[in-house]
């Protein structure tokens, strides 16, 4: 899976994208067999003017064959609203694959 990441008001440092790259690269394993996915992972800070200290978001979407998921996280902590993302992440993911393997399904003539 190719991961893009993307920043906003935010610096991205080594250990940042180390970490992203871990927590997203994990939903590999989820996908299976699939098919070909990339990943855009986008996380900052929404506003430069928040008067209640620094709020980060961390938004992924994930294409698979033409078809997108999308999960997104607010949180204090920019550490857990990249885990918050990836937890809802693998939720839509095992949906999908449910999905695709019920719309295999035929129904046998008895």
């Amino acid at each position: 899976m190719q991961i893009d990441i993307y920043t906003k008001n935010l610096e991205l440092n080594a250990p940042l994208r180390k970490f992203i790259e871990s927590k997203i690269g994990d939903l590999e394993h989820v996908l299976g067999t699939v098919g070909p996915a990339l990943a855009r992972v986008e996380v900052g800070v929404p506003s430069q003017h928040h008067n209640k200290g620094p709020i980060y978001y961390a938004e992924v979407n994930i294409d698979i064959n033409g078809q997108v998921l999308r999960a997104e996280s607010t949180n204090f902590d920019l550490h857990a609203a990249i885990v918050d993302v990836k937890d809802d992440m693998k939720v839509q993911i095992s949906k999908f694959k449910e999905r695709m393997q019920d719309a295999t399904r035929h129904p046998s003539e008895a």
